[in-house]
């Protein structure tokens, strides 16, 4: 729980010292003129257009599901997702979305192994779609910056998501070979944890086997039975990154702007490879940097501060706050966090 609260603490300062900055650097006269014009019915609707894409993700959650033979209900797959997208908010990289939505899912009956599978299925789609249109985005801001540090930062990026993908197919290449993998990992941690009994090591190696299994034959599944299901996933990944990518255009109409939507969605899918690079909790401070940077291409410097903070709040605080009111409510919250954190 310390380490939880020591994240929290780091990731909400980090953003909070970045957005701080940025309202000293670029506020000026005509960026109070524009905040006194802007349209609160656009911003209404980038608010909304957030918890749409919730829903794409919770669709997405329930049709792989359904794949695999199992029922969920909508409404605890929009609390698996919220809950989740909070863990990702004060993790680096995101990492500590995956084993809560995991664990939460093995709390709806599904057991661990294939909630795993859907877990990295929903990763898998999400790192493919974004690794595939990432040489699009770079093409089409081919011009808009000229920094060389980016190209390094860019390259890391896609180094990671395609470690992601290459892990993945290898897994469902070569599932024996991951499997002695994960053994000889689980047999290395279990000693090094002081759990040097035969019969604990003997229990920790069966469960492996029986989660790889129930893993392995529910991507199998996916794969071969749950096809349609598998194709429903892709088509609501595709509209929840729609969806999410357009908060930024909707914000810009708010400040009275004319925004190129194309260029504003080739910007976001760059800082996502950005902020892929673990460096801190949440992105925080990277996302603020790495926004301003990219948004700088299409907005003007005095309303580039306000339309990043802006941005910030709808895409990151939004989930901190409905994330975190969810994970409250979810039963025996503190001690799953306790469990995954601590």
């Amino acid at each position: 729980m310390s380490k939880f609260k020591k994240w929290m603490k780091a990731s909400l300062l980090i953003s909070g010292i970045s957005i701080l900055l940025l309202l000293i650097v670029t506020v000026n006269s005509e960026t109070i003129e524009t905040v006194l014009k802007i349209k609160y019915e656009y911003i209404v609707l980038a608010v909304i257009m957030h918890i749409v894409a919730y829903f794409m993700w919770a669709l997405r959650t329930k049709s792989m599901c359904q794949g695999i033979d199992y029922k969920i209900k909508f409404l605890s797959c929009v609390k698996i997702v919220t809950a989740g997208k909070f863990a990702a908010s004060i993790t680096p990289s995101s990492i500590g979305g995956e084993p809560l939505r995991i664990e939460l899912l093995h709390q709806n009956e599904l057991p661990i192994g294939r909630a795993s599978a859907i877990v990295l299925g929903e990763r898998f789609m999400d790192a493919f779609l974004i690794l595939f249109s990432a040489p699009v985005a770079l093409y089409i801001l081919r011009d808009g910056f000229s920094d060389s540090s980016l190209d390094i930062v860019f390259i890391m990026g896609e180094f990671i998501l395609m470690s992601v993908l290459l892990i993945m197919l290898y897994g469902l290449l070569r599932p024996e070979n991951l499997k002695r993998i994960i053994r000889f990992i689980a047999i290395k941690l279990t000693k090094l944890l002081g759990k040097k009994r035969e019969d604990q090591i003997y229990h920790v190696l069966k469960k492996i086997d029986s989660e790889f299994y129930n893993f392995h034959a529910s991507l199998r599944m996916l794969l071969r039975e749950g096809r349609t299901s598998l194709a429903c996933g892709m088509l609501f990944t595709v509209f929840y990154w729609l969806f999410l990518f357009s908060i930024l255009p909707v914000i810009l109409m708010g400040l009275n702007l004319n925004p190129p939507v194309i260029i504003t969605f080739a910007a976001q899918i760059l800082l996502l490879i950005i902020t892929a690079v673990p460096i801190t909790p949440g992105a925080s401070g990277v996302a603020e940097l790495g926004a301003t940077t990219l948004f700088s291409v299409f907005v003007v410097p005095s309303l580039i501060g306000i339309t990043v903070i802006t941005w910030r709040v709808l895409t990151y605080y939004m989930n901190l706050l409905v994330g975190g009111f969810v994970s409250i409510k979810i039963a025996k919250d503190t001690e799953l966090i306790n469990r995954l954190f601590g």
